[in-house]
C-alpha cells in the first residue's frame, strides 16, 4: 500500500501562483512514477503532469511553460509548481503514484483562481 498526502492548495487571483506538496509513504519502492491530476466540477479526472522515477517529465500543453513537476527523492515528496495561474485552472487536483498494475490516489487538495 502506498499513502499519498497532498498539501498546498488554496486562493490565489490570476496570475499568481501555488505550489502543491504530495508526500508519499508506505510501499514506495517499486513505484514507477508520481503525477498530478486534476478535476473541476462538471469534468472528467485529466491528467497535469507526470514524473517518471528516471526523472523523465511530461505535461498536458494547457499547463507546459506555467507549472513545473519536481521530486525530493530523500523526502519521498513530489512537487508541483504552478506560476501564472488562470481561471480555468480552478480543480481539485490529486497526486498519484503508479505501479505496474495498481494506481494510488491522494484526497485531493482545492485550488482555485479568481478572475
Amino acid at each position: 500500500q502506498v499513502q499519498l498526502v497532498e498539501s498546498g492548495g488554496g486562493l490565489v487571483q490570476a496570475g499568481g501562483s501555488l505550489r502543491l506538496s504530495c508526500a508519499a509513504s508506505g510501499s514506495i519502492l517499486s513505484i514507477n512514477a508520481m503525477g498530478w491530476y486534476r478535476q473541476a466540477p462538471g469534468k472528467q479526472r485529466e491528467l497535469v503532469a507526470t514524473i517518471t522515477k528516471g526523472g523523465t517529465t511530461n505535461y498536458a500543453d494547457s499547463v507546459k511553460g506555467r507549472f513545473t513537476i519536481s521530486r525530493d527523492i530523500a523526502k519521498n515528496t513530489v512537487y508541483l509548481q504552478m506560476n501564472s495561474l488562470k481561471p480555468e485552472d480552478t480543480a481539485v487536483y490529486y497526486c498519484n503514484a503508479k505501479k505496474v498494475v495498481v494506481a494510488y490516489w491522494g484526497q485531493g487538495t482545492q485550488v482555485t483562481v479568481s478572475s
